[in-house]
């Protein structure tokens, strides 16, 4: 797409996303509105990509895991993560299917493909809002949550609950900020953080995000590499 600039100057709000207090909405919003600028900005945005750190806490063994990498969602349908190394992992989507590439650990020979059914996986449920999938407004209801985060005190942090009951996650809570650009608003995602039924706790904030670039759908292969273990259903 030429697309490089959406209907809402995308490029601004890309070098927007530092943080500026001056872009930010001048009334305050309830849920719904919060909810209506979210929306209304991703069901414009046909590409996302961008960095990302995830942080995620196993309730049962106290643990917090870290790692980054690079993230690409395309509509319809198409999503992909790369992990930095020392992690190594790919998650990307195939169809109806997600594939997630696991590297050989220390001391093994090789790793695993393992195929899942979209509707399995986490990721591909919560984000789905990215890749043309539902809608929030109406998949969801939501409240906003009081905070005291410094770093993100301009903005608004929305809890969202599925009307509809799912395996993967209990909740999901955004962190959006609303800005605005040549007279239009709009609500952006900063960090989504998925919490399930047993207290686990998997963050993820985007950094460098760039909106409606071009992207080829070959970005969305992936061949492991020769003598990965493949895991079928």
């Amino acid at each position: 797409m030429t697309s490089r600039v959406g209907a809402i100057g995308l490029v601004l709000l890309g070098l927007a996303l530092v943080g500026s207090a001056a872009a930010e909405a001048r009334e305050t919003l309830d849920a719904a509105g919060v909810l209506r600028l979210v929306q209304g900005f991703y069901d414009q945005t046909k590409t996302l990509q961008a960095d990302f750190k995830q942080t995620r806490y196993t309730r049962l063994y106290d643990r917090y895991d870290r790692a980054k990498g690079k993230v690409v969602f395309k509509k319809p349908g198409k999503m992909r993560w790369d992990y930095d190394q020392p992690n190594g992992q790919v998650f990307v989507t195939q169809g109806d299917k997600l594939l997630i590439y696991q590297p050989p650990e220390e001391g093994e020979k090789s790793g695993q493909l393992i195929e899942r059914a979209l509707g399995e996986d986490q990721l591909p449920a919560a984000f789905s809002f990215l890749t043309g999938g539902g809608s929030l407004e109406k998949d969801f209801d939501v409240r906003l949550l009081e905070h005291d985060n410094e770093k993100f005190r301009d903005g608004y942090v929305l809890q969202l609950i599925p009307r509809r009951p799912s395996p993967n996650y209990e909740q999901l809570v955004f962190y959006v900020r609303t800005l605005e650009t040549a007279g239009k608003r709009a609500g952006v995602v900063q960090r989504v953080l998925i919490i399930d039924s047993a207290g686990n706790r998997n963050r993820f904030d985007f950094l460098n995000i760039k909106f409606n670039r071009d992207i080829p759908d070959k970005r969305f292969s992936f061949r492991a590499p020769r003598g990965t273990h493949r895991v079928n259903p």
